[in-house]
């Protein structure tokens, strides 16, 4: 069967997920065998080789879709950089208007660390399209939006319904919703790399997950056994007192990390729970009392800027503030910050706009307490911000809260493309991207070191890099604006398929570029399925 022509396509075979009753999806979903080309194997040859596909399209899939007709909502414009630059940069809007300025670059082939050529940028969009066409059925409407939801769907079982079917009668559809955002939401900060070797043998049927679909599996079956709760009448849920008491060996225990099995950043995670936990307790007006994540629901519901006339609307700047003001504190100290302000995941970059005789390193330290700027450049004004766990949560807290409560959130297409390995490495496998040779060679040294430190044995030699490293924070923004232009220019592509209708971003990135970044790998590296650069990752980033 070819790469492109398989037949169990999604809109065929699924079941509406997130219901309150069990789900009897019954959907296939298969590991990959991809084979590995052989050295002289162009890119365009791989497009048509004859392999299989891998796990994704027979998941299932949100019932719940934003109405077309929403009456206008205002969106809050983001703060002005001059009078409040960490403020801007914590904004959502920054993101996508502060990585133009790199993809701008990249466009003229004026990067610091890569080469770009955009005439492989077509091979990019027809591997894409041909893997979207493989999987679903035009007019592709049955794509769901990006979001931690699928992941629990590995395998075509219908974990969340399933779950939700086993709750009791007195629990209604406000508790049902607050524990899936608990639940999401710690699952969603859990899954950074897991690492070449890591893997999760289920205890409900014993079969082995990987990666983002194994740490899913895992962080449910931790949930349901009570790991994160502090509540002896209720171990569904998370919540402050649970997430204190957490130790990297219950985490261990929980994720089956073991010699041979190792989880990457098991510390780094448990360091961001154990923050988390800090971080609900001190946000009271966000968590309530008891400092659980799911108590957000009540703070979005009566929130002024919500709408409740014939249908629930939420400004998605509503959500983006509870998770970046609520869960700020949780990011390590060590990251970029401005005025004293933490910034979360945002960086220098040297792509950006440099302050004279201020050329940041590779590992910056945060920015002193100045708003003063040198040869009209501020100090702001060079750093990328990316804030990709929090687009994340934000794609995936969204699902539970329009699938069970009906809540409409308006502003959506604010949200940007995730700068992270799968996305980024699509354009790498794919020739768009080429890491410059000395950086390459810097990775490569960056690798071996990792190896002799860890004892990791190289199987497939790929450079690494830090999470702060400038190749990385270059690699990253370039990626956020050609997911905006993949995007677009699918749907030309696609027009006559899309009969009048038009994907997404948050389509394009569940459908599409995260599949494709996948399966590429998988192609290009069989042994490992790594991406084309590495992270020495803490845990807190990818």
């Amino acid at each position: 069967m070819g790469l492109f022509s398989r037949k169990d396509k999604a809109a065929r075979a699924t079941k509406p997920s997130l219901s309150t009753s069990q789900s009897n999806a019954s959907l296939k979903s298969g590991t990959s065998s991809l084979q590995s080309p052989a050295a002289t194997t162009t890119h365009l040859q791989i497009l048509n080789r004859t392999s299989g596909g891998t796990s994704g399209p027979g998941t299932p899939l949100t019932p719940f879709s934003p109405a077309h007709h929403m009456p206008k909502m205002d969106l809050p414009k983001p703060p002005d950089p001059q009078l409040d630059p960490a403020s801007y940069l914590r904004s959502l809007p920054a993101v996508r208007e502060r990585c133009k300025i790199v993809t701008d670059k990249a466009l003229r082939n004026d990067l610091k660390h890569f080469d770009v050529d955009m005439e492989k940028f077509g091979d990019v969009i027809t591997f894409v399209a041909n893997i979207i066409k493989r999987d679903y059925d035009a007019p592709f409407a049955s794509i769901p939006p990006h979001g931690r939801h699928q992941h629990f769907a590995v395998g075509g079982r219908d974990r969340i319904a399933h779950l939700l079917s086993t709750f009791p009668e007195n629990v209604d559809n406000t508790e049902k919703c607050k524990r899936m955002i608990d639940l999401f939401l710690v699952s969603v900060l859990l899954d950074a790399g897991a690492g070449t070797h890591w893997s999760y043998k289920s205890t409900e049927n014993g079969r082995i997950y990987r990666r983002s679909e194994g740490i899913a599996v895992a962080s449910l079956e931790m949930f349901k056994t009570g790991l994160f709760s502090g509540n002896k009448s209720n171990r569904l849920q998370v919540d402050k007192e649970g997430l204190s008491q957490l130790t990297v060996e219950k985490l261990a225990q929980g994720f089956q990390s073991k010699p041979g099995s190792e989880m990457a950043g098991l510390d780094g995670r448990c360091q961001l729970l154990v923050r988390l936990s800090k971080a609900l307790d001190e946000k009271k007006d966000l968590f309530g009392e008891d400092g659980r994540p799911g108590n957000m629901l009540d703070h979005i519901l009566s929130h002024p800027s919500t709408q409740a006339s014939s249908m629930l609307i939420v400004p998605i700047t509503v959500l983006w503030s509870v998770l970046m003001d609520g869960l700020g504190p949780i990011w390590p100290a060590s990251r970029t910050a401005i005025n004293g302000v933490s910034l979360g995941d945002a960086w220098p970059c040297n792509s950006m706009p440099q302050v004279a005789h201020s050329q940041s390193s590779p590992t910056f330290a945060p920015f002193p307490n100045t708003s003063g700027q040198s040869n009209g450049v501020a100090p702001w004004e060079s750093i990328l911000p990316f804030h990709k766990l929090t687009q994340w949560l934000t794609y995936s807290l969204m699902q539970p809260m329009q699938s069970i409560m009906k809540i409409h959130f308006a502003g959506q297409e604010l949200l940007t493309g995730l700068p992270e390995y799968r996305n980024g490495g699509l354009f790498i496998d794919l020739g768009v991207l080429t890491l410059k040779k000395a950086d390459e060679e810097r990775g490569l040294r960056h690798y071996n070191e990792y190896c002799q430190r860890t004892g990791v044995r190289a199987v497939e030699v790929a450079p690494m890099f830090e999470p702060g490293d400038d190749v990385i924070v270059e690699w990253r923004g370039v990626t956020v604006g050609f997911l905006d232009r993949l995007c677009s220019e699918l749907n030309s592509v696609l027009r006559t398929e899309l009969a009048g209708n038009e994907l997404s971003l948050a389509q394009v990135l569940e459908a599409g570029s995260w599949k494709s970044g996948r399966e590429i790998a998988e192609v290009s590296r069989p042994n490992t399925k790594e991406p084309p650069i590495l992270i020495d990752s803490d845990g807190t980033v990818f």
